[in-house]
């Protein structure tokens, strides 16, 4: 575990934002894991210098990336239409919405 020793590990696992200590982590998990399965990691140069003189054998090297956000659409959707057999050989048509990958099937 790579909190201090006063410290109560936390119950779960989040990335941390400081490059100066270790990072935090809840039991049995690594330095970079997350519970948050939105958060993403990037890696990132650690202030090696500072963890050592506050008595740290470990330093963070991983800060979280902001979280991407949708594009709003503007327009209407596209989408494709085409005919294609059921495994018992009936014709359907499949309408496909390319912008959401959405798909409805039509007998016939």
């Amino acid at each position: 575990m790579a909190t201090s020793k006063s410290s109560t590990p936390p119950d779960e696992t989040r990335l941390d934002e400081h490059l100066d200590a270790p990072s935090t982590t809840a039991p049995g998990d690594g330095p970079a894991d997350t519970t948050d399965p939105d958060e993403r990691a990037s890696s990132a140069t650690p202030d090696k210098g500072a963890a050592a003189q506050a008595g740290h054998g470990t330093v963070n090297a991983v800060v979280p990336v902001p979280k991407k956000t949708a594009a709003k659409r503007a327009g209407k959707d596209r989408t494709e239409t085409y005919t294609a057999l059921r495994p018992d050989g009936a014709e359907v048509t499949i309408v496909r919405n390319i912008e959401t990958g959405e798909s409805s099937v039509k007998d016939g």
